[in-house]
Formats: structure tokens, C-alpha cells, sequence
């Protein structure tokens, strides 16, 4: 179980992390930027992967402890 926990968690990982990217890359963007040095676009870049892994762990834990909960209902 833990293995498919795992495996269900880095698989939302990576899912989130592309749809967040995406959304970002569809915003519609106000004003004209500066291009963003290498420093900031590592910290945009580590941020939205902090993201999205906290949003798979939450999902994996409502995922994985309602299929928990099922197989205990059922008997």
C-alpha cells in the first residue's frame, strides 16, 4: 500500500505541477516584464513544484484513506 501511495503521490506531482505551469503560461499577462534572471526563475520554478506536491499529498491522503475507509465499511 505504501508503494501505491508513493507511486499515486510523485504521479500528481508531476500531473499538478504541468497544469500548473500551463495556467501560468495562459494568464494573460497586464504589463510587459523584465525577463526574469536565473535566481527568480528557479525560486518560480521550486515554488510551483512545492505546490503542486502539497496539493498531491493531500489528494493521495483523501484518495488513498477513502479507499481505506471503503474497505472498511464493506466489511
Amino acid at each position: 500500500m505504501i508503494k501505491a501511495s508513493l507511486f499515486v503521490m510523485v504521479a500528481l506531482t508531476v500531473l499538478i505541477s504541468i497544469g500548473l505551469r500551463w495556467r501560468e503560461q495562459r494568464m494573460p499577462q497586464t504589463a510587459p516584464r523584465r525577463p526574469l534572471g536565473p535566481l527568480a526563475r528557479g525560486k518560480k520554478n521550486f515554488n510551483r513544484w512545492v505546490t503542486a506536491a502539497a496539493i498531491a499529498a493531500l489528494a493521495t491522503i483523501l484518495i488513498v484513506g477513502g479507499l481505506n475507509w471503503l474497505r472498511i465499511w464493506h466489511g
